[in-house]
């Protein structure tokens, strides 16, 4: 069928630079063959009326499949109920930038999803127009059909679809799009398309995927992440059970490539992991088999005695403001490397075909990085790589990185004609990932004689090469509260380090946020006021400071309120065991305020009941039931960051946690209530799959503060200690 409507495609669309939806016309053979007609390179119309659109960002949780379509089927003004959604493969000519991160689905799409679907209209309503011989502009349409108000002719969409097809496509940025208040899909609470299947354990992911003669492989590497291969009883893991062929993979590029490793092919995925145990590999380490979480620490010390190493913000005199201060307050703050650690393993199925094609199943958040690295490392020329996109059992970051995906590619290369699905284990998943950086703040505030906070001092040290950071590891000169009126001084010293990084959900301000949030609570104390109150005075007055990007106090400081009155923090009774805590932070472009209520004692030491979110990511939620999970989703996953002992450490080089007894997630029993008002305001909408995490983590700090009095300034919380005896 994919090849037939590849035949048949005659409009296709590509995302321009400047995020324009643009249309090529083709020649059309779709004449009335009973097949369904594509008009642009988003929708088909069958004859029966039914719809399909297609979904083209990579699927992770994030209800994406399910919201871009929305937008489609709001300006095609269908029926929600008929419209079916099928997933684009890879193809960034075809359907532009496909990628899952940074929560730029809603924003980089909003218009052009929107106009695609708004084109197709148009053309629909041309084809009825130049049939029924009538202007264009007097007709009006209606879940799936065309309405001419003065005749009562009616036509629905399939029975329109092969004329409207040969119609000259319309100028996409003069397609008229629907006013707010005429939606009837955007804003309606919908439920995931996918829901029903998986509830039902249908075969959705990639681990899912099956064909004829596949066989499984399982990938010996060293802990040591840059270890090469010395040796390895390749003959002895051969004679194994259900063993097929037993291969060697030369490292290739960086750890994002591929490192050195074997790999075992077999009938099933359980004897080749099995026949592992013969290899008997022997490694060198070189000098990162000295490594240690302890030999990290012992580094950032001595980085805080020598000074930064580079400068990252000056703003006024820092100095100054620190001679004249009534009040000083200083604090570091410490957090670890963390995993990814997605329910579902990495996984990725390859077939390397006699011709030199190369066909992958994956569900990789970055398809069109996987096929760079595919083309630069194993040779095989973009355009014969076909990636199938697959839904993906959690990404958060992970999937960004397309390591598996060469893997499995070179397996495949070295097998023509036969299917691998390489798998890795849970130990694998956590021991070979690309680690959310550790990092180290020492941070310094100068009050003034009136309490105002006058300066902020922040070295930071974290993890890269040379003067450059590592993923995820970044500190720029915006960072809150930066531009808002106190003296900036902000340098960073950058350690070297062979562990790969990468970026978890929330890059950088999952842990920013942490430190300068927690550090302001500090602050604001010591000036004699609550957190939210120093947060509004800095935030002044309403305006857009003019930095990447913009930055608006006055969305700001509404959700600041909105949070403080959803939670009634000003009347709380603080202490003896139980507190509220209060941060707020901007990150992909949403303006985020909460609050977390704490309880210590009990058996677990420390249970959070309630927390409560005020968001801002613009006029319009797209599909609300699907914003919630997200943002219920971020609370959750940001109190496990503070709460459930999520620490990655380092011995001889190596990660120390291979499975979750040493990684513990969140669980079910410890989930709150979580309130979320969504704080609408006159601009375009964006993200939600990241912006709720950051500041949920020192809103529970500073009610653990607020609770105890104690300040805990390196994560995870030790939860033991306030465990009642």
């Amino acid at each position: 069928m994919d090849a037939i409507l590849d035949r048949r495609l005659f409009l296709s669309a590509s995302l321009a630079a400047g995020g324009a939806l643009m249309f090529r016309l083709a020649p059309a053979d779709a004449a009335e063959t009973g097949v369904p007609v594509p008009i642009g390179t988003f929708v088909r119309i069958a004859p029966d009326n039914a719809v399909t659109i297609i979904a083209k960002n990579p699927e992770i949780g994030q209800g994406v499949r399910t919201m871009l379509p929305m937008l489609i089927a709001e300006e095609l003004d269908v029926d929600w109920a008929q419209v079916t959604i099928e997933q684009a493969h890879a193809d960034a000519k075809l359907y532009g930038l496909q990628i899952a991160g940074g929560s730029t689905a809603t924003p980089a799409n909003w218009l052009p999803m929107r106009r695609a679907g708004a084109a197709a209209r148009a053309m629909i309503v041309q084809a009825a127009a130049a049939e029924w011989g009538v202007p264009a502009e007097r007709l009006k349409t209606a879940s799936g059909a065309v309405l001419d108000p003065v005749t009562g002719k009616r036509a629905t969409y399939g029975a329109l679809a092969a004329a409207a097809a040969k119609q000259p496509a319309p100028d996409l940025a003069k397609v008229p799009l629907k006013a707010a208040q005429d939606f009837k899909i955007i804003g309606k609470p919908i439920r995931n398309v996918d829901t029903p299947r998986i509830v039902a354990g249908a075969p959705l992911y990639a681990l899912d995927v099956r064909l004829p003669g596949m066989l499984y492989a399982a990938v010996e590497m060293c802990g040591t992440f840059g270890a090469k291969l010395k040796a390895a009883d390749l003959d002895a893991a051969r004679r194994q059970p259900g063993v097929r062929h037993v291969l060697k993979l030369d490292g290739v590029g960086d750890a994002e490539a591929m490192s050195d490793a074997v790999a075992i092919v077999g009938d099933s995925w359980w004897q080749a992991n099995r026949a592992r145990a013969a290899l008997n590999c022997q490694w060198d380490h070189g000098a990162a088999g000295a490594v240690s979480s302890e030999s990290y620490a012992a580094l950032a010390e001595a980085a805080f005695k020598a000074g930064p190493r580079k400068p990252v913000a000056k703003i006024g005199d820092p100095a100054a403001a620190f001679a004249g201060a009534a009040k000083t307050v200083e604090a570091r703050y410490a957090y670890p490397f963390l995993a990814h650690a997605t329910m579902e393993p990495q996984n990725c199925t390859a077939l390397y075909r006699a011709d030199g094609t190369l066909e992958i199943w994956s569900s990789t958040q970055r398809p069109e990085g996987g096929r760079d690295l595919i083309a630069k490392h194993l040779g095989v020329p973009k355009d014969k790589v076909r990636i199938n996109l697959l839904r993906a059992g959690g990404g958060f970051g992970r999937r960004l990185m397309n390591d598996y995906m060469v893997q499995a590619a070179a397996i495949a290369k070295q097998l023509p004609g036969t299917p691998v699905q390489l798998i890795y284990s849970r130990e694998d998943d956590l021991r070979r990932d690309f680690y959310r950086p550790g990092g180290w703040h020492q941070l310094k505030a100068a009050i003034d004689g009136q309490g105002r906070l006058a300066a902020l001092s922040n070295h930071f040290v974290s993890f890269g090469q040379g003067d450059s950071f590592g993923k995820g590891a970044d500190l720029d000169d915006t960072e809150f509260p930066a531009g808002l009126g106190p003296a900036i001084d902000y340098g960073a010293t950058v350690l070297d380090t062979h562990v790969p990084t990468g970026w978890l959900r929330a890059p950088g301000s999952n842990a920013l946020a942490f430190a300068y949030q927690s550090f302001l609570d500090e602050v604001a104390h010591a000036a004699g006021k609550t957190l939210p109150a120093l947060t509004l005075e800095l935030l002044g007055a309403p305006r857009v400071l003019p930095q990447r990007p913009p930055f608006d106090t006055g969305r700001a400081a509404a959700v600041v309120r909105h949070v403080v009155a959803m939670s009634k923090f000003d009347s709380y009774r603080q202490g003896q065991g139980r507190g509220l805590g209060f941060a707020f932070y901007f990150s992909h472009l949403g303006y985020i305020a909460e609050v977390v209520e704490l309880h210590v004692g009990g058996d677990e030491g420390l249970r959070v009941p309630r927390v409560w979110v005020a968001a801002d990511v613009g006029a319009h939620i797209i599909n609300p039931l699907g914003a919630r999970a997200q943002a219920e989703g971020s609370v959750i996953e940001g109190l496990g960051h503070a709460l459930d002992g999520l620490a990655v450490t380092l011995g001889e080089g190596a990660v120390q946690q291979a499975n979750f007894d040493a990684y513990p997630l969140p669980r079910i029993t410890r989930t709150p209530e979580i309130a979320i008002d969504f704080v609408p305001s006159d601009n375009p909408p964006t993200g939600l799959g990241e912006p709720v995490l950051p500041p949920v983590i020192p809103a529970c700090i500073n009610a653990l503060y607020a609770a105890t009095g104690a300040r805990v300034r390196s994560l995870p919380v030790d939860r033991t200690v306030f465990a009642r005896a």
